[in-house]
C-alpha cells in the first residue's frame, strides 16, 4: 500500500467487507448495542464458576464511588480483617478519607520538592513535563500507602466519614493540581530571578498552609485522638479509648510495616528477574521511611506466594490492568468474557512482555485476593477478587479472575516476606535499579 489511502483502497476495503455477511450481522448487533455486549460470551460464566477451594472470609464490599482510591480501599480491605479477627466483629471500614487528606498533604510537598530539584531544567524537558502533567492524582502503590501509614495511623470510618468531595475527586483533584502548577511557575520564576533556596523554602511553606487550608475545607480535619465504640459478634459492647491512629494502627492492625513487601510480574527485556526496582521521582513521603521498591519474579513465584499467603488465611493486595477483558456486570476477569476475535475477524496475540513494551497495558486497579479454587496438583483454577466498586458489580462486589488473566494482566502482589524463599528474601534486600519515572511499573492504581 502507497503512503496515502486512495479512493481504490477503500473501494476494495468496502468490497472485502460485504463479501461476508457475518460482517453485516456484526454491525447491526455493534451499532445497536455496543463492541462488548455484542461480544459477550454466554458461556463465559459457566466456565468461571464462583466456587474455591480456599476461602477466605471478608467483610462488606466497600464502594470507592467517583475516586481513584482503589490502591488505599484494597490495603484497608486486608487491613480490616485484622482487627476483625481481633476484637470478634463482623464488619467494619477503616476511613478512606483520612488517607486520602494526607496523601494529597504529603503529595504537594513531594511534588514542589520535585519542582525545587529540577530549577535549573529546560520548562520543555520531559521530567518537567511529567512532574506538572498529573501532580496530585488519586492513585498510587503500596510503599506510598505504607509511608503514609507509618507517619499517620489508621481510624476507623466512623472518625473520618466520606464527605461528597472524597467520594468524588475530580473537583477536588482540579483545584489542588491548578494551584500546585501555580506554585511550580512561582517558584522557578522566583529562581530565575536569582532567589536563593532559603527564600524559596519560606514561599513553599506558605504554599504548603493554602494546601492544607483546602483538604481540611474539602475533607474534614483528620481527628488526632480518638475514642471509637462498636459491639462484637455476641453483642458485647467495646470502647477504645483515647487512642492516637498510630496507636490503632499497632495495637488492633499489628502489621510490621517493614515486612509487608511488593513482588511484581514485568517480563521485559530491561528487568531481569531477581532483581530489585525502584521509579524516580514516585513517591508520597518526602525522605519516607519506604520508598517505592519491588522485586520482580516469574509469574509463576507470584501464583506461588500468592498461595502461601491464602493458605495461612491472608488476603492479597495485587495490582492489575482491569479493562482488560472484564466484564463489571457479571464479576468477570477472564480471556473468554467477550468474543472480540470472532466478532472482528481478527486477533489481538501480543504477549504480556510486548503490551507493557508498546504502551498497550500496566496496573492500573487494586483489589485483593480472598480466595483460590485449586487442583488435585495444588495448581490454581481461578482465583476470587473482592473489589471496591460496591456489591451491585460482581457477585455481591466479588469477582471470579481466572488464572490466564490474574498471569496475563496482574502485575504486582503485595505479601508478607516470610512467604519468600531464602533466595528471594536475598534478592529483595538487594539496592534497587532505579527506573525511568514515565516507567510502566511506576504505573498508579
Amino acid at each position: 500500500m502507497d503512503k496515502f489511502i486512495s479512493q481504490k483502497n477503500l473501494e476494495n476495503f468496502n468490497e472485502d467487507f460485504k463479501k461476508n455477511p457475518s460482517n453485516l450481522i456484526a454491525r447491526n448487533a455493534v451499532t445497536s448495542n455496543g463492541i462488548n455486549a455484542a461480544a459477550r460470551n454466554f458461556d463465559a460464566n459457566a466456565t468461571n464458576q464462583f466456587g474455591f477451594s480456599i476461602d477466605i472470609e471478608a467483610g462488606e464490599v466497600c464502594n470507592q464511588k467517583q475516586s481513584g482510591r482503589c490502591w488505599m480501599f484494597a490495603a484497608y480491605n486486608v487491613m480490616r480483617l485484622e482487627i476483625m479477627n481481633k476484637l470478634n466483629i463482623k464488619n467494619m471500614e477503616l476511613s478512606q478519607n483520612y488517607p486520602l487528606f494526607f496523601d494529597k498533604l504529603e503529595r504537594s510537598n513531594y511534588f514542589l520538592e520535585n519542582i525545587l530539584d529540577t530549577l535549573d531544567e529546560e520548562l520543555d524537558s520531559r521530567i518537567v513535563h511529567y512532574l506538572l502533567q498529573d501532580p496530585v492524582g488519586d492513585g498510587g502503590q503500596w510503599d506510598m500507602f505504607r509511608s503514609i501509614v507509618e507517619k499517620y495511623g489508621v481510624v476507623p470510618k466512623e472518625l473520618m466519614p466520606e464527605t461528597k468531595v472524597s467520594s468524588a475527586t475530580t473537583e477536588l483533584r482540579a483545584y489542588l493540581t491548578k494551584k500546585l502548577r501555580q506554585f511550580a511557575c512561582e517558584l522557578r520564576t522566583a529562581h530565575k530571578a536569582g532567589e536563593d533556596m532559603s527564600k524559596l523554602r519560606v514561599r513553599k511553606e506558605v504554599m504548603m498552609n493554602t494546601v492544607y487550608r483546602m483538604l481540611t475545607i474539602s475533607l474534614g480535619e483528620p481527628p488526632k485522638k480518638f475514642t471509637w465504640e462498636t459491639r462484637d459478634k455476641d453483642n458485647n459492647f467495646i470502647k477504645i479509648k483515647d487512642i492516637t491512629p498510630v496507636e490503632f494502627f499497632n495495637q488492633y492492625v499489628g502489621w510490621n510495616l517493614d515486612d509487608y513487601v511488593t513482588v511484581i510480574n514485568a517480563p521485559t527485556k530491561d528487568k531481569p528477574y531477581g532483581k530489585t526496582y525502584t521509579v524516580s521521582m514516585l513517591g508520597t513521603v518526602k525522605n519516607g521511611k519506604y520508598p517505592v521498591k519491588y522485586l520482580n519474579l516469574p509469574m509463576e513465584d507470584l501464583k506461588t506466594l500468592t498461595i502461601k499467603q491464602l493458605k495461612d488465611g491472608k488476603a492479597v493486595w495485587f495490582g492489575s490492568d482491569v479493562g482488560q477483558f472484564s466484564n463489571r456486570e457479571e464479576g468477570l476477569l477472564t480471556l473468554d468474557a467477550y468474543n472480540v476475535s470472532n466478532l472482528f475477524d481478527t486477533d489481538f496475540p501480543m504477549t504480556k512482555e510486548q503490551r507493557l513494551d508498546y504502551c498497550e497495558s500496566l496496573m492500573t486497579h487494586a483489589m485483593v485476593i480472598t480466595g483460590v479454587d485449586l487442583d488435585e496438583n495444588d495448581r490454581p483454577i481461578r482465583w476470587k477478587v473482592e473489589n471496591s466498586w460496591g456489591k451491585d458489580r460482581g457477585k455481591d462486589g466479588f469477582y471470579v479472575m481466572s488464572d490466564e488473566w490474574f498471569e496475563e494482566y496482574a502485575y504486582q502482589i503485595l505479601l508478607d516476606r516470610k512467604y519468600f524463599t531464602d533466595e528471594q528474601a536475598k534478592q529483595f534486600d538487594l539496592e534497587p535499579i532505579v527506573l525511568k519515572p514515565w516507567d510502566p511499573m511506576g504505573s498508579l492504581a
